[in-house]
């Protein structure tokens, strides 16, 4: 089909300056050392049905490593990141807070011994957009100091009032790949004054303050070209509840990645982020077209399209790929698999 060999969309829709990232829309969390092996492996696994990993692992320094015993808990996640078990180099880190005496350990530690393997580094509790920075700079200087040729994207964790509130000027900084919400700790900073239900599957969408966090949050990560990332939710033997949260995040709040607390979660969370079969090939419909056409506007079934439509239907296509659902040989080939678009 010769409208295949034509440009990209990527190129056509967006330009050479288009840097969105295409991050998998789980992000699942481990902190003890058998289960951050359990999930590597289960990464690879799922992986082998689709060609490329469906979910990210997060190995937790922060919540897993033991009190005095933080130097060798980021030791042995180093050595988990350089190990056989990542396969797909989409295994990152989160390491402790920048107000903690170990975050300067932890970050060189991690980059001097993994620094190539790193997919990223999550960076909590940030207290607003000048620590932000220097936890920015401090990844940076590390991985100049040992000699890491690539960089290393920084995530960054919002959950206090102040980095709820410099938000925007968080997610202007260069070096950040995406943002993510830390609902418990957020409610904890209202000392009482947000009930605890508001850290349940439902509360979380209910409550008018963790709302409004959510949807500055999702606004300013859009506005700057970063993946926003929903926070965890704690019914982890609830897959009803935990589906209804995804589908809401993704399709009324505007996130496109989850936080995975449990390896049940991650089925749950990657189904509830893909877009529907009939979106797809409409997708897949409206860009070929689209391509034919050099671009210009369409009709399909009826409705005009144009560059503003062609690019969000590419946003459907890239998240069905992201998503593991199957498309056609040609589509796979002609718009992902040789376009720099792997995972």
């Amino acid at each position: 089909m010769s409208t295949l060999t034509s440009i990209h969309p990527r190129q056509a829709l967006f330009g050479a300056e288009h840097s969105t990232p295409t991050l998998p829309v789980c992000d699942h969390y481990a902190g003890e050392e058998s289960r951050m092996l359990k999930s590597m492996n289960l990464q690879t696994e799922l992986a082998e049905e689709t060609g490329r990993a469906i979910f990210d692992v997060t190995l937790d320094l922060e919540d897993g490593a033991q009190v005095g015993g933080e130097h060798e808990h980021a030791l042995m996640v180093a050595e988990l990141l350089t190990s056989g078990a990542n396969t797909h180099n989409r295994v990152g880190a989160r390491v402790h807070a920048p107000s903690h005496p170990r975050f300067e350990d932890d970050v060189d530690t991690l980059v001097k011994l993994a620094g190539h393997k790193l997919a990223y580094l999550m960076v909590p509790k940030v207290s607003g957009t000048q620590e932000t920075q220097r936890a920015i700079e401090c990844i940076k200087q590390a991985r100049l100091k040992h000699n890491i040729g690539r960089k290393v994207p920084v995530h960054i964790l919002i959950e206090t009032h102040q980095a709820v509130q410099q938000v925007a000027d968080i997610a202007a900084l260069p070096g950040l790949e995406s943002l993510s919400f830390g609902l418990m700790d957020f409610v904890s900073e209202h000392r009482g004054a947000i009930p605890a239900s508001a850290m349940t599957a439902t509360g979380q969408f209910a409550h008018p303050l963790v709302l409004r966090a959510k949807l500055e949050i999702s606004a300013a990560a859009h506005a700057h070209s970063l993946v926003p990332s929903h926070c965890v939710v704690t019914e982890f033997k609830d897959r009803r509840a935990l589906s209804k949260a995804a589908e809401r995040a993704s399709k009324e709040l505007g996130y496109t990645r989850m936080w995975s607390i449990h390896p049940d979660q991650i089925p749950v969370i990657v189904e509830a982020f893909a877009p529907v079969t009939a979106e797809v090939d409409d997708a897949v419909d409206i860009l070929l077209a689209a391509q034919q056409a050099h671009w210009a506007p369409i009709s399909h079934r009826g409705h005009l399209h144009d560059r503003a439509s062609y690019r969000h239907y590419w946003y459907v296509l890239e998240r069905a790929w992201l998503t593991g659902q199957p498309l056609p040989a040609e589509i796979r080939h002609a718009f992902f698999d040789d376009h720099g678009l792997h995972i």
